[in-house]
């Protein structure tokens, strides 16, 4: 009898899971919106965003703006704010009125493109997913397109002009040779392809399906990001459309993640996690996010950009930290140069941050939030604004350079089962008092990196630890240091 409820209950589950797996989603977003997001993207917490064109060659930017713009910024006066007069002075002083942005194509040589390099730093580096500019608003390929030359009525492809590679296929074998994930970014409009200025509708039928359907099935992306939805709603697109065919039938379908960028109405209200870009994320965790932000204020490299510019590592993991102690997702964006290298700053920033990592991931990658995202110290509580774009986010005044009377973060919280991480900015010197949490008489308390247990013990709803003294040459990490509390109860 035993036998047979066992056979019965696994053909109940062999038989729910054939179901799952076979649930059609259909072309509304009640449907697109009842998928779950699969779980290796939340657990990842940590992924690289790389900007890379024909934009690669100028590689400038009024500071404070994004040189993957240039064209428009060269092009559009009202623009002004963004760098229209800078950019046409640099571009006239360097390469002539005459000179037009099609002309950086054959610049944009990538004889440096060296992808199993690219994805050696990238594993190094800790992040375990890559999202790669397909296409950005120039409409120009890093694949062979057969829609981009043909709307263009130009070579504008990767493959026939330009470096003469296929630059998405290279990094995609080279990435896919670690454990790290692959995606890829697609701006769903392209500023002056002239289908897409001739006729919106024609462009998404003829033009952007199509190609998106090609790049989804020649590469199978873990992760797509879109981007240019702005100028229309959702129905324009044909998004449903082709999210249920992503979902449906397409070669990522099991383990695809999508954003929210789907129609200008459709941020932070649809898709699989909702973005924020130079920001500070979302005000919650109940539906899966993300911050996206270059090293300095481009995304693509800029050679207006100096040391000053960039975030240093420390405010970068701070970042990071904060993020993923809310519940979000960091990803973190480099700009290649046009001949294919990773600018040094960029190389040491990532390999310190996966340095850090080595350390300290088991408190970063597969957890949740704890009931407290933090603990402040005395003073006045005021966090960072929270804004899908451009909002201020000064990481170290929040945790070591906090305004007089002001409090700063001293313990960011993470969780997994029954382990708490606390994740210290500043070392606690002698004790740390952890506030208002409930430990078995049993617990373990250890400081990742350090070999062996501290000692604790609990007064009224707190935890004091005695933290061991390190030297610069005992220290297990630079930065921030996590106390591991193996034991809470609810």
């Amino acid at each position: 009898m035993k036998k047979i409820i066992l056979l019965l209950a696994l053909i109940i589950s062999v038989g729910s899971y054939s179901f799952a797996q076979e649930k059609k989603y259909e072309a509304n977003w009640k449907s697109i919106d009842s998928r779950p997001i699969p779980s290796w993207y939340t657990d990842a917490k940590f992924g690289i965003f790389i900007h890379w064109g024909p934009y690669s060659v100028p590689a400038f930017s009024k500071v404070g703006a994004y040189s993957e713009w240039y064209w428009m910024n060269l092009v559009n006066p009202s623009r002004a704010k963004n760098g229209y007069h800078e950019t046409n002075e640099f571009h006239n002083r360097v390469y002539g009125k005459n000179f037009t942005y099609p002309d950086f194509v054959p610049l944009f040589t990538a004889d440096m493109y060296d992808p199993d390099q690219w994805a050696d730093i990238f594993k190094k580096s800790g992040a375990k997913y890559v999202v790669l500019t397909s296409k950005h608003h120039d409409g120009y390929t890093l694949w062979p397109s057969k829609e981009a030359d043909k709307s263009w009525g130009r070579p504008w492809s990767s493959t026939n002009s330009g470096p003469g590679r296929d630059l998405l296929g290279e990094l995609t074998e080279a990435v896919r040779k670690t454990n790290v994930k692959m995606g890829l970014y697609y701006s769903l409009y392209e500023w002056f392809n002239p289908l897409y200025t001739a006729n919106a509708d024609l462009f998404v039928e003829k033009h952007m399906v199509p190609q998106f359907k090609d790049v989804v099935t020649k590469y199978s992306p873990s992760l797509i990001f879109t981007d240019g939805e702005w100028d229309y709603p959702h129905t324009t697109w044909k998004a449903t459309e082709l999210l249920s065919w992503l979902y449906n039938d397409s070669p990522s379908k099991h383990d695809v993640v999508i954003n929210d960028r789907w129609g200008k109405e459709t941020r932070h209200k649809h898709g699989g996690y909702y973005t924020t870009e130079y920001g500070s994320g979302m005000p919650n965790a109940d539906v899966p996010w993300e911050e996206n932000r270059g090293m300095a204020h481009s995304f693509g490299f800029s050679k207006t950009e100096n040391f000053k510019d960039y975030n240093s590592t420390q405010e970068l993991l701070y970042m990071l930290i904060d993020i993923v102690s809310r519940g979000g997702n960091f990803l973190l964006d480099i700009g290649p140069t046009a001949d294919g290298r990773i600018p040094v700053i960029m190389q040491e920033r990532l390999l310190e941050m996966g340095d850090w990592l080595q350390v300290n991931g088991e408190a970063i990658y597969g957890t949740s939030i704890w009931k407290n995202t933090c603990q402040w110290t005395k003073g006045k509580v005021e966090d960072a604004k929270r804004g899908h774009y451009k909002v201020k986010y000064d990481v170290m005044k929040l945790t070591i350079n906090p305004e007089k009377g002001f409090a700063s973060k001293e313990i960011f919280f993470t969780k997994k089962d029954k382990v708490l991480y606390g994740i210290c900015p500043v070392y606690p010197e002698g004790q740390l008092i952890v506030k208002d949490v409930k430990i078995k008489s049993n617990a373990e308390i250890t400081l990742l990196g350090y070999d062996k247990p501290l000692k604790w013990e609990k007064s009224g709803k707190n935890i004091v630890i005695n933290m061991p003294y390190l030297s610069p040459s005992t220290a297990p990490c630079q930065y921030a240091w996590t106390v591991k509390i193996d034991g809470i109860l609810k």
